[in-house]
């Protein structure tokens, strides 16, 4: 919590006497805004390893489109995985909209 506290402090934020009612931190107020920087900094760690994810099945997408096959029964196979992968994508994007 430290870690996440200081630099705020720092840079010239102030912590309210109030406390965050999801985790209990202190809440602080910058430029008129007042937030947890514990839930904050929780919701950025989880929206970044949501973008990893999501980089990852990129790649995959792309490694696949790359080496279709020439056989009928193996491009449909190859096409299904695809077909999931793009939903998976479109889901993770839904959740970041969300968050």
């Amino acid at each position: 919590m430290r870690t996440v506290i200081m630099p705020l402090m720092l840079s010239g934020a102030k912590m309210l006497d109030r406390h965050c009612p999801v985790c209990g931190s202190p809440l602080f107020e910058k430029n008129g805004r007042v937030f947890c920087p514990v839930c904050e900094h929780r919701k950025n760690m989880e929206k970044a390893s949501r973008k990893g994810v999501e980089e990852r099945l990129i790649e995959k997408l792309e490694d696949l489109a790359n080496s279709l096959p020439e056989d009928l029964e193996e491009l449909e196979k190859h096409l299904k995985v695809m077909e999931r992968i793009v939903e998976l994508l479109e889901r993770y994007r839904k959740l970041e909209g969300e968050v």
